[in-house]
């Protein structure tokens, strides 16, 4: 049995939530909270296995809040709960340390589905098609990350390209959008950035 705690600013929709979930076999939802402070102390006292996070709530900053479990409550993993399906706002929900991320339009089988994946360590997208963004976030595409992958390795432009069976004009294009897309100095800069974040 998973316990969770179901964090939505809405009462009626709090309540959806809870009566969903706790209808479905393995799930027990051990606590709600309206607000940020209520969700916190939850997280503490009631020791979920799971929170799923209203992250558009007003006055309420999901993405901090996604990141408190990691240090109140170590073995809690977070699902953030949204009506946004745009791959931007799934980065930024990434980038703060969720385990799912689930709109609000899914079912209330699709969401215990989640909860009891993201309980059991696998990570959980509903709908599925937004599974296609990178996991964890990176910046750069699997074209990019190839190049500056060969070029940390010593590589010249004319390697890469002819590595990646690409122009020497396009390898170079490509190296060039790296070091802007993550604001380096230059390429040897951006090869540090890159390998610091795992993206390489």
């Amino acid at each position: 049995m998973i316990g969770v705690l179901v964090v939505e600013d809405m009462e009626v929709v709090r309540a959806g939530l809870v009566a969903l979930l706790d209808g479905e076999l393995g799930i027990e939802v051990r606590a709600q909270a309206g607000d940020e402070a209520q969700a916190l102390d939850a997280i503490e006292s009631a020791a979920p296995d799971v929170a799923l996070l209203d992250m558009d709530a007003p006055g309420m900053d999901g993405l901090t809040l996604a990141r408190e479990p990691a240090s109140r409550a170590p073995a809690c993993r977070t699902i953030a709960l949204t009506f946004l399906d745009r791959p931007g706002r799934m980065r930024q929900a990434l980038d703060a340390g969720v385990s799912g991320y689930v709109l609000k339009s899914v079912s209330g089988r699709q969401l215990a589905r989640a909860a009891l994946e993201v309980a059991s360590g696998a990570r959980a997208v509903e709908p599925r098609r937004l599974a296609d963004v990178p996991w964890p976030y990176t910046p750069l595409t699997v074209r990019e990350a190839q190049a500056l992958r060969l070029a940390a390795g010593g590589a010249t432009a004319q390697e890469i390209a002819a590595g990646l069976f690409l122009g020497v004009g396009t390898a170079r294009n490509r190296l060039s959008a790296v070091v802007g897309k993550l604001d380096a100095r230059g390429l040897v800069d951006a090869i540090r950035i890159a390998e610091r974040q795992g993206w390489i």
